[in-house]
């Protein structure tokens, strides 16, 4: 258990450091709108399609899109599995606030009884 949670949590760090840059999240909003090519994405992005594939990769290893080679273009989608790790992390973290924060609740009403 202690290890799949190390697990858990060193996937929601690897997804934090990827969406702390802002040319991955804006790569995650262009892709909410719509699967798109790698040069799709270098254009409004004013990279170039090196970057945006260094920037992909990325993503990619922390399940946050999928990339599928059709021809001789590369098709990029949101992957909603990397989404979901931290959908979870963060649903457990306010979980644990939330009974923290009822018990010192429960405390305080005693104090002033």
């Amino acid at each position: 258990m202690a290890t799949s949670m190390a697990l858990r949590v060193g996937k929601v760090d690897r997804i934090l450091d990827a969406l702390g840059d802002s040319t991955r999240r804006r790569i995650i909003r262009l892709l909410s709108t719509r699967p798109m090519s790698v040069s799709d994405l270098a254009k409004p992005l004013g990279i170039t399609v090196t970057a945006v594939t260094q920037h992909l990769r990325i993503l990619q290893s922390c399940a946050l899109l999928t990339s599928r080679k059709n021809g001789r273009v590369r098709m990029c989608s949101l992957d909603a599995s990397g989404f979901a790790t931290l959908e979870h992390w963060v649903s457990e973290c306010r979980t644990s606030w939330e009974r923290r924060l009822d018990r010192l609740g429960s405390i305080l009403e005693e104090d002033d009884t």
